[in-house]
């Protein structure tokens, strides 16, 4: 996570800024940068928005080629595997202080929810492959926010998670069973709720996809979190948010009670 010392994430997205200066100082495309540098225009882009980390001769090759004068080789000095994505820090900052988080998850166990082991299957999934050096501090920087579970005041955690995600055995059956017990025993705190969606509803208001609802500190206002393939964004204007709302209040009607939910995922373990 990022610590706001100035590294990981933070530098990332400082190093992406200072390149793209020079690079459209240098009146060079990101094609020609990446044709420079053996990279893809596409990983060069992610480079300038912080979500990659520079690696091999990308920036001495780039300084040079740029007329950086040692700027670009500076600042990379400052760039650490955060485990944190820089698009992701907003996020964050919101999860960290909000007074209530409620999850929606249709096709694996929320990160909140997740094993190390669980979590590595999860990076190592990933399309483009992440770099090895990015999933052990990705896999600490997701384990770590689990902390919010325990902090003061405590906030209310609620899910609602489709059976789907409770059954894929990412890492194998093995891993799945632990991920499970665990999220088993997350569901005993006294301040988080999990509810799972049975198979055979008829009725469903979230055939829009997964989403998170945070209610920010001392809940004066709300916001909604969404993630997925084309990108991620907030939500933070009515009516959009009281219908996300609406939408995850009609989820948990519609879900198991959190004492058969717990049942259910007792269940599903032993299965494995």
């Amino acid at each position: 996570m990022n610590t706001g010392k100035g590294k990981g994430s933070g530098a990332a997205k400082a190093f992406g800024r200072l390149l793209r200066f020079y690079r459209e100082r240098a009146k060079v495309s990101m094609e020609r940068l990446g044709a420079e540098t053996s990279y893809s225009k596409s990983q060069v882009a992610m480079i300038e928005r912080g979500e990659r980390k520079a690696k091999g001769d990308f920036v001495a090759i780039s300084d040079a080629f740029l007329g950086a004068q040692g700027a670009l080789l500076e600042v990379a000095e400052e760039v650490t595997a955060s485990g944190v994505a820089a698009w992701f820090e907003d996020y964050l900052e919101e999860e960290k202080k909000a007074a209530g988080i409620h999850w929606y998850e249709n096709h694996l166990v929320p990160g909140l929810l997740q094993t190390p082991d669980y979590a590595r299957a999860v990076f190592e999934s990933a399309v483009p492959a992440m770099d090895a050096d990015e999933i052990e501090p990705s896999i600490t920087a997701r384990i770590e926010r689990q902390a919010l579970f325990f902090r003061t005041p405590s906030p209310v955690v609620t899910f609602v998670l489709e059976k789907a995600a409770l059954t894929k055995p990412l890492g194998g059956k093995g891993v799945l069973r632990k991920c499970l017990a665990y999220v088993r025993e997350c569901a005993d705190l006294r301040n988080v709720r999990i509810q799972v969606m049975p198979e055979d509803r008829e009725t469903h208001a979230g055939l829009n996809g997964p989403f998170i609802l945070l209610e920010t500190e001392n809940r004066k206002s709300q916001l909604v979190y969404v993630e997925g393939q084309g990108g991620r964004y907030f939500l933070s204007e009515q009516p959009d948010v009281g219908d996300t709302f609406a939408r995850y209040s009609e989820l948990r009607a519609q879900a198991l009670t959190p004492e058969d939910s717990a049942r259910l995922i007792e269940q599903v373990a032993r299965s494995l």
